[in-house]
């Protein structure tokens, strides 16, 4: 599907009646939260909301962990709720240092790793913004990693994340990559659009990334990348876009 999602090709046209059944339930199901029918809650501290309108990944966690590290410096207490995609369970669970990846997912043990920020998963991040409020009572920022289309935690600012994607072909799931209209979304309440990518397809902010200077062993230690040159090595990315 993601190159099928690139152009508006013939499997693309052919899923497009099934794109605006799926758009027709985006807009209803936006409009029974505003509207107070379904639940939608609000905290007493601010919340960010990191994520995307694309499917798949586009640099939302390494952007939650620069964003954490940002506020910390800044002397605020910071805490991370995320849903914890595809760990085992469903309980709401708060991410240590010691929590395995697979019950936790592996995007909230790498920012508890990197940040030390207390970080709770959950079905519904809003029980997870619930249980860390009540863990960590002087939290002063709620970051949460994704969840822009989970309306049923109320947000103060809202970050939107593309990649060298950029929109695809413009079309929602699963006749193109868009999980919402863009750039209507836009309109709607996005406050900050980043590209990661190197060729940003429309207006916004830029970032850059690049390789670290150091390996991270099983055992937490760091090794220079200059110790590993000339020996026998197996690379495995865990990222959307390894390039």
């Amino acid at each position: 599907l993601p190159k099928v999602w690139r152009a508006r090709g013939w499997l693309a046209r052919l899923l497009w009646p099934t794109a605006q059944i799926y758009g027709l339930i985006m807009r209803l199901r936006l409009a029974l939260y505003r509207s107070g029918f379904l639940r939608s809650e609000r905290f007493g501290v601010p919340v960010i909301v990191v994520g995307n309108v694309v499917a798949g990944g586009a640099g939302k966690t390494p952007l939650v962990m620069e964003m954490v590290r940002h506020l910390q410096a800044q002397g605020r207490q910071v805490g991370v709720v995320s849903r914890g995609y595809g760990r085992v369970g469903h309980e709401t669970l708060e991410v240590t240092a010691k929590t395995p990846a697979c019950e936790s997912g592996d995007e909230p043990a790498l920012i508890k790793r990197s940040t030390s920020a207390p970080v709770f998963v959950a079905t519904r991040r809003a029980q997870a913004v619930r249980a860390l409020l009540a863990a960590y009572p002087a939290t002063a920022v709620v970051v949460s990693d994704d969840g822009l289309q989970h309306y049923a935690l109320q947000r103060d600012i809202e970050v939107a994340v593309f990649d060298d994607r950029g929109v695809g072909n413009g079309w929602l799931l699963p006749a193109g990559p868009l999980r919402e209209p863009w750039p209507a979304r836009r309109r709607q309440g996005i406050d900050l659009v980043l590209h990661t990518g190197q060729n940003p397809a429309f207006e916004g902010f830029a970032s850059t990334r690049q390789l670290a200077g150091h390996a991270v062993a099983a055992d937490g230690s760091r090794v220079a990348l200059a110790d590993l040159r000339g020996r026998p090595l197996v690379a495995l990315a865990g990222i959307a876009r390894s390039d």
